[in-house]
């Protein structure tokens, strides 16, 4: 399983659209982090708009927790585009190359083979979070400095200190990569059922803007849905950022984001071992 397993890495790194996804994540997140270095004191001033005569607002409001926090809110909701393109592509690129069929020719089990390039896919998703985690939180606290974090939500304005800030984050980030696993592993099933990655990308993609969709609309009919849903709990990050915290809510939604990692899983593995590979 390690050699398939290194193997599997070797693939993803060698190839250059690999690095689109890193590439991609650096601008945005420079790209916000110098917009906000250069005018975010309009920023703030216009997000205090509403509760400046009512509150005496004393510290560094715009700091490094605050960039980051803005940055997670902007990246997350399109990082699943970014790990799609590695996901529906270890299958299906395998088999546009031809190379699928003489991989599942070798002496190796079909479970160990499609196990391996999960696991690969896996580590390649925790890596692209691990390196928007380092520019977004620790290259902002380095620019802006620490400070208390003050966050506007629909009904509520939250103040955290900036010493209760850092393990608020750690979560929040190991919460995104399970998030982004869920993603990771749908377009991982689907690219069983093509021989171009283009098409599980797009359809992963889709499932997941219906998905949303539905899970923002307050119908009845969806209403009986939306609980089993994965999208319904991908943002389930930001209730680390309540004070209190309700864990309650977020070990359910982590709870129902790995059995959705599970089932694709398990179906991945009994579809490849019935799978008539033909190219």
């Amino acid at each position: 399983m390690w050699t398939l397993l290194q193997i599997e890495l070797f693939k993803i790194f060698k190839r250059p659209r690999t690095y689109i996804a890193f590439v991609a994540i650096s601008v945005i997140v420079l790209l916000i982090q110098l917009a906000f270095y250069i005018d975010g004191e309009t920023y703030v001033q216009f997000m205090l708009q509403n509760i400046k005569d009512m509150f005496e607002i004393k510290g560094r409001i715009l700091n490094g927790y605050l960039i980051c926090y803005v940055i997670l809110q902007t990246l997350l909701i399109h990082v699943p585009l970014l790990i799609a393109l590695i996901g529906g592509d270890m299958i299906a690129g395998e088999a546009n190359m031809g190379t699928l069929r003489l991989l599942a020719g070798k002496p190796v089990s079909r479970t160990a083979i499609i196990t391996s390039k999960f696991i690969a896919t896996t580590i390649y998703t925790l890596m692209l979070l691990l390196w928007m985690a380092l520019l977004a939180l620790f290259v902002s606290l380095l620019v802006f400095g620490r400070g208390d974090l003050l966050i506007f939500k629909s009904e509520q304005v939250v103040m955290l200190e900036s010493a209760d800030i850092m393990w608020r984050y750690i979560a929040a980030f190991v919460f995104a990569a399970i998030a982004m696993t869920a993603v990771a592993a749908l377009s991982f099933l689907l690219s069983l059922f093509a021989e171009n990655a283009i098409g599980p990308i797009v359809t992963t993609m889709s499932i997941v803007i219906v998905c949303t969709i539905l899970t923002s609309m307050d119908l009845p009919l969806f209403n009986l849905v939306k609980p089993y849903l994965f999208t319904s709990h991908m943002l389930g990050w930001k209730a680390f950022f309540d004070d209190p915290v309700p864990y309650t809510s977020v070990f359910r939604s982590a709870g129902i984001l790995l059995l959705h990692i599970v089932g694709f899983l398990w179906l991945s593995v009994v579809i490849f071992k019935r799978k008539d590979i033909l190219s």
